[in-house]
């Protein structure tokens, strides 16, 4: 199981390097490991094109470096990681994007409008938190990153970007994909400077109920989409 959540995952940084969705060797993608305190995470300093199961670190919830270079780390990565899956143990993986529709999204005071189907996806179900600099302290980001996301799976975090997470790799994939697309329409919308439309909160209600379930395992046949696409030579 460890090794194939491991595949996976760079499977996943690498899907988001084919999406553009990726930020040089910055933000990161996490992935817990199976009945343990610790979890996967990518070398600091790598692109997202570039990661493989043989270069993925293995992390402790205190930030430990229990397989991998101490060289490598990304302290601010760990933190954000940390606090969510020591909070919350129905989350299985972790991305944070810093994507520019995303990051404008998140300056903007209205926030993620509800004017899309893409957008439709979150209704009432995305979380905010406030920019405060780099997240260095594990304390502060632990209480209040944690506390700001409470019960969701998606959260932006003011004038930086976007954090998703899933109780599974595809299911933050789905997310990651869909805010994105949600985020890219409401920025061409509102430069158009026309008035928007935004349907009835008990329309939005009914669709994100339907869009959430309109599959079993959420996701999944977008992740196995998007597998055919990336070089798995890696991975074999």
């Amino acid at each position: 199981m460890s090794i194939e959540i491991k595949n996976n995952l760079a499977l996943a940084y690498r899907m988001l390097a084919h999406l553009k969705m990726d930020d040089l060797t910055y933000t990161h993608l996490s992935a817990r490991v199976p009945g343990k305190a610790c979890y996967y995470i990518y070398a600091f300093g790598l692109l997202f094109s570039e990661v493989t199961p043989e270069n993925l670190l293995t992390v402790t919830f205190d930030g430990e470096i229990i397989q991998g270079s101490e060289m490598q780390c990304n302290r601010t990565g760990y933190v954000l990681h940390s606090a969510v899956y020591k909070a919350r143990p129905d989350i299985h993986a972790v991305f944070h994007c810093h994507t520019h529709a995303g990051i404008a999204v998140s300056a903007m005071e209205c926030g993620l409008l509800p004017i899309s189907q893409f957008a439709l996806h979150f209704y009432n179900r995305v979380a905010y938190h406030a920019y405060n600099s780099l997240a260095l302290d594990p304390e502060e980001h632990h209480h209040a990153l944690v506390h700001d996301l409470d019960c969701h799976k998606t959260m932006f975090l003011r004038n930086h970007g976007t954090l998703l997470c899933g109780a599974t790799l595809h299911e933050a994939l789905f997310y990651a994909y869909h805010l994105e697309q949600a985020c890219k329409v409401q920025c061409l919308a509102l430069q158009t400077g026309q008035p928007l439309i935004l349907p009835s909160p008990e329309v939005c209600e009914k669709a994100v109920h339907d869009l959430l379930s309109f599959e079993k395992d959420l996701g999944m046949r977008d992740w196995r989409a998007l597998e055919r696409l990336v070089d798995l030579n890696h991975f074999v």
